[in-house]
């Protein structure tokens, strides 16, 4: 399966030790991410990511684009609700995307957690159907 990585810069630590903790179940799939969280999560985890630009230059935009075309299976996007965003449409867009094409969104820690045990134990294999 495909899954999509984004975190706000407060989150980019969070992302990176969850990337290490789940890193037997991610290894087993193709990894996309904006381009800085991308490069954070191979130096620590030991994980070949798909990297975008940066979230801010545009990184979310392609990643929807990608959720667009029924290409992305799963959306990680820890976010930091609290820090308001230049490109928050950019941000809205990915879960309006997720919703239409029902592709399953995380959007902190409990649900992140969730979703990749639901993965690992084949609950998201419907997913596969879609396509």
């Amino acid at each position: 399966m495909n899954i999509g990585l984004i975190a706000h810069d407060s989150k980019k630590k969070l992302m990176q030790n969850f990337c290490i903790a789940y890193r037997g179940i991610l290894k087993k799939h193709e990894l996309y991410a904006t381009g800085t969280t991308g490069r954070l999560i191979e130096e620590v985890a030991n994980l070949s990511v798909h990297k975008h630009l940066a979230g801010h230059l545009g990184g979310e935009k392609q990643l929807g684009s990608q959720i667009e075309t029924n290409q992305i299976d799963l959306v990680i996007f820890l976010r930091d609700p609290l820090t308001p965003r230049s490109h928050e449409p950019d941000i809205t867009n990915i879960f309006r995307l997720c919703d239409i094409h029902n592709i399953p969104l995380a959007t902190n820690l409990a649900t992140a957690e969730m979703l990749i045990k639901s993965l690992d134990r084949g609950d998201l294999d419907w997913r596969e159907i879609m396509k």
